[in-house]
């Protein structure tokens, strides 16, 4: 039996995603010298790359992309970074993840900034699934979507030979 499944972003309008999410970032930190993003890998790390070369054609500030790997399936916040945490001081961090679904992932993400005084910590998904266990507030979504829980979403971003797409199977 063959797994259906159910496109619901196409290459295109994930471009149209990532740009709006980085406009927004814009209009809401105009007056920053410097945003961080941080990417969560593996996925929101490369969602993260595209909303910085974004920003690097319209912003006046420079942005920095960081990347923060999560053991996932701990229970206990253990997680990886290829950066100095005090380079985060007093800066704007976007913390970047391609699909949220209980929202534990973005508060593991949370934890790694826990002790650097941040001027702002904002969030930004490109899909929204609406099964949160955490108190989680997005505030930057390319789509929000209500699905049932044993559904998966599934993004492929620009692996050899793919197009962008988002899945729901």
């Amino acid at each position: 039996m063959q797994e259906k499944h159910l496109n619901i972003l196409n290459q295109q309008q994930i471009r149209q995603k990532i740009d709006r999410i980085a406009y927004q970032i814009l209009e809401d930190n105009f007056e920053e010298e410097e945003v961080i993003i941080a990417g969560i890998l593996p996925s929101g790390d490369k969602i993260a790359k595209r909303i910085k070369a974004v920003l690097d054609e319209i912003a006046p500030f420079k942005s920095r992309l960081i990347g923060i790997e999560i053991e996932k399936q701990s229970s206990s916040l253990k997680a990886r970074i290829d950066f100095d945490l005090q380079d985060c001081s007093n800066k704007v961090v976007i913390l970047v993840d391609d699909v949220l679904n209980s929202g534990k992932t973005l508060a593991y993400g949370f934890g790694v900034f826990r002790d650097v005084p941040l001027k702002k910590l904002r969030t930004a998904v490109l899909v929204d699934r609406n099964h949160k266990k955490f108190p989680m507030t997005i505030d930057y979504a390319g789509i929000a979507l209500s699905t049932v829980l044993k559904e998966h979403v599934e993004v492929v971003l620009g692996e050899e030979g793919e197009e962008d797409a988002v899945y729901l199977r």
